[in-house]
């Protein structure tokens, strides 16, 4: 008899175990299905914000694309020697010709140069939400002219005189403009010879990419 009852209850606290170990079973797939729940929609939250910043990059380079074709439209009939526009990275580079914007040694702008800047400036004060920069690039050849110290005075001298055409006679906002002097630490070539000294010297317009709006978008994507 007391061996009966040992094996009752025996199979009463096995029986405890298994019931208990299907509590924990049940507790344990809850768990899981929250966790994968949980998974899935951080899953899903990535895609989201994956997909908005691709749609702001494709915006953004669909601007990029159409100022690169304007200024292209404007500036199409001037020699590739003189005018040069890329992209890199998405930063829009218009690169003007020493010989074009000024004489030799000068910072005073030409009448063709103001022909030039003019139609750039049709283009930017169509897109006022764009800001650039306006960099001057010099050779390595000291400037021995009075009233210009040195290749840094002249980059940045030739710099401001654009900026300033560009405002005063086209009414281009100095608040979207910066003006830079380079000197001749940006070559484009070795300054070993004559040809590639005259390829350094130029000017360089860079539109800056206005991250904050970039950014706007974005969020506007996420709300």
């Amino acid at each position: 008899m007391a061996t009966l009852q040992e094996r009752v209850n025996f199979l009463q606290a096995n029986n405890q175990d298994l019931i208990n170990n299907i509590g924990n079973l049940t507790t344990l797939s809850q768990k899981g299905a929250e966790n994968l729940e949980k998974s899935l929609e951080s899953m899903k939250e990535k895609d989201i914000r994956i997909q908005t910043m691709q749609e702001a990059v494709t915006k953004k380079d669909s601007v990029t694309l159409a100022l690169v074709t304007s200024l292209k439209g404007v500036l199409g009939n001037i020699s590739d020697e003189d005018i040069e526009i890329n992209v890199e990275k998405g930063v829009v580079y218009v690169s003007i010709s020493d010989k074009l914007l000024f004489r030799s040694g000068s910072y005073t702008v030409t009448n063709k140069a103001k022909e030039v800047l003019g139609k750039v400036a049709k283009v930017v004060n169509e897109k006022p939400d764009i800001e650039f920069m306006v960099e001057g690039h010099t050779d390595n050849v000291p400037i021995k002219i009075d009233g210009i110290d040195d290749n840094w005075d002249l980059s940045v001298k030739r710099a401001t005189s654009v900026i300033r055409i560009l405002q005063n006679e086209y009414d281009v906002s100095p608040e979207r403009m910066t003006a830079a002097g380079r000197s001749y630490y940006m070559p484009l070539v070795d300054n070993d010879n004559a040809a590639n000294r005259a390829k350094n010297r130029r000017t360089r317009i860079v539109v800056l990419p206005k991250l904050d709006q970039f950014y706007d978008l974005i969020q506007q994507g996420m709300q």
